[in-house]
């Protein structure tokens, strides 16, 4: 089965097409950073108008680059949620309509499970049952994955999501707009020991996590080093950043640590925008080899936003016979434990 993507939950413009022999054949991406930037935050009425105008010729690019002609597609994926309500509601209107208009069958893709199956991409995919840490700038949760559609959320923020504390921590250090990846770059030449950042809800059982008091921690000690007379020089900047972020890493590998434990499963997969973090990603490896489990991680590239995944997952959703009606599915809050495996549908070959 060939399938043509969409993804537009925020502020990346992407498409893919799948193939269920071959694998993925082509992916295209157009950020929105730049449009942004200036605001210091996605503005999402922005976000739509630009997928507005990206989104098509995305889609003629993708298939020219995969050598395939509208005629040979089999199918229509697209995001349905959860995300901006207007990003969402142009993708899921273009691949709906087009779907229709070709006389293909489409489906709607719930983003985070996009994220949760991202590692099936690679050429040594991870074997169902594992632990999946989902963490990015909107959601950070831990689930048990026992296959397309049946998961078992163990454990999820209370407040702000890590990648969440990233910006803001970023933002309130005066760093520029995305500002999570530019604290971790700042915190490559920081000491991760100058500054006891809290390791929130490491003293107390259960998998939730929590990093609002971790940012609010971080900036007390920044007024508290101005008001003392201490000068925020570069040196100290990176030092309060890499604490911040070796906080997080701490936090995040404990709780994927008792998960693992707690569901007798050997496989830990990392996904979303901040499982492309190297420091989260060597600590979670060397943790893997001193305590026997294996660490799974899609490419970087696939740990943002990105259509492969949902091109993936609605891949696997229609050959499994399921497929949307002729309504628009766009939904900007949608809980993942709702999601149910599709009803596998046998087709007689005689």
């Amino acid at each position: 089965m060939l399938v043509l993507a969409i993804e537009t939950s925020c502020d990346e413009t992407a498409v893919a097409v799948y193939d269920s022999q071959r694998g993925l054949v082509a992916h295209r991406l157009y950020s929105q950073v730049a449009l942004h930037a200036a605001f210091g935050g996605v503005v999402p009425e922005l976000a739509s108008r630009d997928h507005v105008r990206k989104l098509l010729p995305l889609m003629e690019a993708a298939l020219a680059d995969a050598g395939l002609t509208q005629d040979q597609l089999d199918g229509v994926a697209y995001t349905a949620g959860p995300g901006l309500i207007g990003a969402l509601l142009v993708g899921a209107a273009v691949a709906r309509s087009y779907a229709f208009a070709r006389g293909l069958p489409a489906v709607g893709v719930h983003h985070l499970e996009g994220h949760l199956l991202a590692p099936m991409l690679e050429a040594d995919p991870p074997l169902y049952p594992f632990v999946a840490l989902l963490v990015s700038g909107g959601h950070t949760l831990l689930a048990q994955v026992e296959g397309l559609g049946r998961y078992q959320i163990l454990g999820s923020t209370l407040d702000d999501a890590a990648g969440e504390a990233f910006d803001k921590t970023a933002k309130a250090m005066g760093l520029p707009y995305p500002g999570g990846p530019a604290l971790a770059v700042l915190a490559e030449s920081g000491r991760s020991d100058r500054f006891d950042f809290p390791r929130p809800m490491l003293d107390r059982p259960g998998l939730d996590f929590s990093f609002s008091g971790l940012k609010t921690a971080v900036v007390t000690t920044l007024r508290q080093l101005q008001q003392g007379g201490i000068i925020l020089d570069e040196q100290t900047r990176a030092d309060v950043a890499s604490s911040f972020q070796q906080a997080v890493v701490e936090t995040l590998a404990a709780k994927c640590v008792r998960a693992l434990k707690q569901t007798g499963t050997r496989t830990l997969v990392v996904a979303g925008g901040v499982g492309a973090n190297r420091v989260l990603r060597a600590r979670l490896t060397a943790m893997g080899t001193q305590l026997g489990f294996t660490v799974r991680y899609p490419r970087p590239e696939f740990c943002t936003d990105n259509a492969a995944m949902i091109a993936y997952v609605g891949c696997q959703r229609l050959m499994a016979g399921e497929q949307d009606d002729l309504s628009i599915r766009a939904v900007a809050r949608w809980p993942m434990d709702s999601l149910k495996a599709p009803e596998m549908k046998i087709v007689s070959s005689i």
